[in-house]
This record gives C-alpha cells, structure tokens and sequence, in this order.
C-alpha cells in the first residue's frame, strides 16, 4: 500500500503524541521480558506491524497504530502478584482495552484488536480483523526477539533501540 506524505506524517503525529503521553510514559514503570518494559515493548510492535500493515491493501493504518501502541496498556507488574502470575496472558488483554477506552476513547475496532493480540492463548477471542491479526503476528514477533535477545546484549544496545522507537517511519 502507497501512503501519501500527508498520511504518513499524521500517522507520525500520532506516533509522536502517543510516545511522549503521561500515560504513556507509566508504562515505562511496567517490566515486560528479559529486561525491556512495556513502554519499549509497544512501540517496538507499532513500528513492526505499521511496516506489516503497508504491504497489506485495505488495512487501517491508524488503527494498526493505535491497537499497537495500546494492546499491554494494563499498568500493573503482574510478576508481584501471585495471583495475576498464572493468569496474565488472559486477563491483561481485555483490561488494556479498557484502559485504552476510558483514557483515550478508542473505538470498538481497537479494543477489538486489543482484546484478541493473545490469540491463541485467548482462543475465544479470535483477531476479525485484518488489523487485529497484524497486531498479533507483530506482538508474537517481538516477543520472541525480546525473549531470545540476552539481558547482557539489551543492557549494551539499549541507546540503540531508544533510538529506533524515537520515530515512526525510518527515513
């Protein structure tokens, strides 16, 4: 799909509000795996499934996007609590749709991708949209690069990958 420039830099926008929002930022606060955070983690995935999204016809970029930046919107360490420890994978995609509604006001379609980003894990919860299943292959894609990539090498090119989520499109 061929973006104009006027689409890519409102999607940039975007991007931008979205990285430098207080809310935003207390995910910061949330570790995710092998050392990165929640934060870092999001918009990882938005730039891999914005990329995605671009060689697919009919996808909803702001969509991709907003579901992307939002999908482990869930604000707590759920490695503190033993009884969130066994049941995280399910749970926190359906809060972070909450979330994302009541402090941003996103529609159904984003809650949507949010809530089904674990399938298969959530198999009730299956991505209907083209949208929600890029949500999903970027967020399994990252996780698995996050969970092979050593704490040791993170810690060293950690300026590195600050560096790559500072803007959307790579010029």
């Amino acid at each position: 799909m061929k973006i104009s420039p006027e689409q890519k830099q409102e999607l940039e926008d975007i991007y931008q509000s979205f990285l430098h929002d207080e809310k935003i930022m207390r995910m910061k606060e949330v570790p995710m795996h092998r050392g990165s955070n929640c934060y870092e983690h999001c918009f990882k995935v938005a730039k891999l499934a914005i990329k995605r999204a671009l060689r697919h016809k009919k996808a909803s970029l702001e969509v991709v996007l907003l579901a992307s930046i939002l999908h482990d919107y869930y604000l707590y360490d759920w490695r503190k609590d033993r009884k969130l420890l066994k049941h995280h994978g399910k749970v926190h995609p359906k809060l972070a749709a909450e979330n994302a509604y009541r402090d941003f006001g996103v529609s159904p379609t984003i809650q949507n991708a949010i809530k089904s980003h674990m399938w298969p894990l959530n198999f009730k919860d299956f991505p209907k949209s083209k949208e929600a299943r890029i949500l999903t292959w970027a967020d399994k894609a990252i996780c698995i690069r996050e969970a092979l990539t050593s704490k040791k090498h993170k810690q060293k090119s950690r300026n590195r990958y600050l560096a790559h989520i500072n803007k959307l499109f790579d010029k």
